[in-house]
């Protein structure tokens, strides 16, 4: 393709990619180094029957011209991202100097805001990932060795989780486990402790979370890798067969290396989404128990006092973190992209 050509046609994606990517992103990273003007304050002397007496008010005026004169607010650097609501470098050095085990340096840590997301984040990230994509090939492969006349039923009842609303799902589980819910009273008649709520404790609410996680995104691996193996060379699976290979062994050596650009596409894909987790911890109002960075960015625009830079800080380091998440799986499939090109 000639240059003037792949440049008309690249120019369409690359002005949306600029407008709703690039530009998004430098104008919170902007404000990430900003924090909003105090308020002016005034002195203001008033007089009655009884005498006189001062009092402190905001001046608006004032107030509105120093706003005007700045919009983006008051320079800050990159305090924003080592305070405490953050990365807490100060709060973590003197944790480190006065720990008494590696267990009480994670202990003191994980009470401050940020890592506490973060560590929910990662064991959300790193738990549902690899369950759902294992979940969605087995899926994927049972249906394709249904009978065609099943195949379409089946099919239905496996995207049901992806159709329905994130925070619909996560309302319905969530009543479900309650202790008046179906699941919630079949658990404790099981454990024969009818005092036993998932809610109520913490390593539990996050196996409820992920386990939400796991089935609302299994349907999206299962489309992928069933439309995956439409594309599966007969020929090659025949002669598996011929040369008296068992079902696991054609599903190791023929269909697992067949798919495996469809893992690393929804590997990716989940990797972004799962580490963005927010929907089922607003679902399951499980706040006190696990946070993630995406919560605390709602937490941080909600309320009357809304906290731009602290959650463009946020909005920052979250972009950093898929980065780093991401990098891995990019940089091994550039170098499977250059070693078939070579």
């Amino acid at each position: 393709m000639k240059h003037k050509t792949f440049f008309w046609f690249f120019l369409p994606t690359g002005l949306a990619m600029l407008l709703f990517i690039a530009l998004p992103i430098v104008s919170v990273v902007l404000q990430s180094l900003f924090v909003e003007h105090e308020a002016v304050l005034a002195v203001v002397e008033n007089c009655g029957p009884f005498g006189c007496k001062q009092e402190t008010t905001i001046d608006q005026s004032a107030t509105e011209a120093l706003r005007a004169a700045s919009p983006l607010g008051q320079f800050a650097g990159l305090d924003i991202y080592f305070n405490r609501g953050h990365l807490a470098t100060a709060e973590v050095a003197d944790a480190w100097r006065t720990r008494s085990g590696l267990g009480s340096f994670l202990a003191t840590i994980n009470n401050l805001p940020f890592y506490r997301a973060m560590s929910f984040t990662l064991v959300y990230t790193f738990t549902v990932t690899p369950l759902l994509i294992m979940l969605g090939f087995a899926i994927a492969v049972g249906v394709n060795s249904l009978h065609r006349h099943l195949k379409g039923l089946v099919i239905f009842f496996s995207l049901l989780p992806m159709i329905v609303t994130p925070l619909i799902g996560s309302l319905i589980l969530f009543w479900m486990i309650d202790s008046r819910g179906i699941l919630g009273s079949a658990i404790q008649w099981l454990a024969d402790d009818p005092t036993l709520s998932l809610k109520a404790s913490t390593g539990l609410t996050w196996a409820m979370l992920i386990v939400y996680g796991v089935w609302h995104s299994a349907p999206f691996a299962f489309v992928v890798f069933y439309a995956g193996l439409q594309t599966l060379p007969k020929d090659t699976l025949e002669s598996a067969m011929i040369d008296g290979a068992s079902r696991w062994e054609q599903i190791r050596y023929v269909v697992i290396p067949h798919l495996m650009p469809l893992v690393t596409f929804v590997m990716l894909i989940q990797l972004m989404d799962n580490f963005r987790v927010l929907e089922p911890i607003v679902g399951f109002s499980a706040e006190a128990h696990a946070t993630s960075l995406s919560w605390i960015i709602l937490n941080d625009l909600g309320g009357e006092t809304r906290l731009l830079s602290s959650a463009a800080a946020t909005s920052v380091l979250t972009i950093i973190g898929v980065s780093i998440l991401l990098s891995p799986v990019l940089v091994r499939t550039w170098r499977d992209f250059h070693s078939k090109a070579e």
